[in-house]
């Protein structure tokens, strides 16, 4: 099977010497959360040295991308209620940690903000790409502001769709308007990349249900991002923790792969990426050597 189409034909994405060719493998997106609240227990924040020790062990195992984050997305920080972090206090946790990356690895870095500041302030850094986690985000001068270049975008969906009656046709219908904003501010389609949003604004049965049907936004016409690693929707299936949801993952992995999705994004970097290629290995139809394999 040859690299995937879109809009009729096969496209490649490059940063620097890094090539992203859709459809030819599943590329693997690391999180390093710079938080101190981290709704998967990981954040980082204020331990820089540890923080790029994490992200160089992420390159080894085989992430293709480090995706920086510098807030919180999960649903309840305090109280029961959501902690916002400032402008400058975002800044100060991604930016230093972004600049010492590039020092030390050449892998592509994404930024996942909700601030036009912080995404613009990440990319002259040394980002490439910029991880759109917030509806209102699109919604705002953000395309207008930053000269993406040769970066690219993940538009997020994350609108509240609790209550549709065919959530992925409706977050097909929402996703256009926001691709087209892209267009028209001067994005490049090839640099545009959409997630679903998994466990933003839906329900349990949501979820699954975009991960049983996400072969259908290929409608789109651009590459796929899921990130269901370690998320509720896998805590409450399986009724464990979030420490204990390494199995789950792999498994919602596996299948996004087998539904088309072009990159995961992932906190396991290791075992996901092994359960990447070996999903591959079966749906892409590599060709394998088999006397290097006995």
């Amino acid at each position: 099977m040859g690299p995937s189409t879109y809009n009729g034909k096969a496209q490649t994405l490059r940063f620097g010497d890094n090539e992203f060719c859709w459809g030819k493998r599943t590329y693997i997106m690391g999180v390093l959360n710079v938080t101190p609240d981290s709704f998967s227990g990981d954040g980082l924040l204020g331990k820089l040295d540890l923080i790029v020790e994490k992200a160089l062990v992420y390159v080894e195992q085989g992430a293709d991308i480090i995706d920086v984050g510098g807030e919180s997305t999960r649903p309840q920080s305090v109280y029961g209620h959501k902690i916002f972090v400032t402008e400058k206090e975002e800044l100060e946790r991604v930016i230093p940690v972004i600049e010492a990356l590039r020092k030390h690895t050449a892998v592509p870095i994404s930024i996942d903000t909700n601030k036009p500041n912080v995404a613009a302030a990440a990319l002259e850094a040394g980002a490439s790409i910029i991880n759109d986690v917030s509806p209102g985000l699109h919604e705002s001068k953000l395309y207008e502001s930053i000269s993406l270049g040769d970066s690219a975008m993940v538009l997020m969906h994350n609108y509240d769709r609790s209550k549709s009656s065919d959530v992925v046709a409706d977050i097909i219908e929402d996703f256009q308007p926001m691709v087209e904003m892209a267009l028209r501010s001067g994005v490049s389609e090839k640099h545009i990349i959409l997630d679903p949003g998994s466990g933003f604004g839906k329900t349990l049965n949501q979820n699954l249900e975009i991960l049983r049907r996400l072969d259908e936004f290929s409608i789109l016409g651009m590459p796929l991002l899921l990130g269901m690693s370690r998320k509720s929707s896998i805590g409450r299936v399986l009724k464990l923790p979030v420490e204990e949801r390494l199995e789950g993952t792999a498994a919602t992995v596996a299948i996004a792969i087998s539904r088309g999705a072009d990159i995961v994004r992932v906190h396991d970097v290791l075992q996901m990426k092994r359960v990447a290629v070996m999903t591959d290995a079966i749906l892409r139809c590599p060709y394998f050597d088999e006397d290097q394999y006995d």
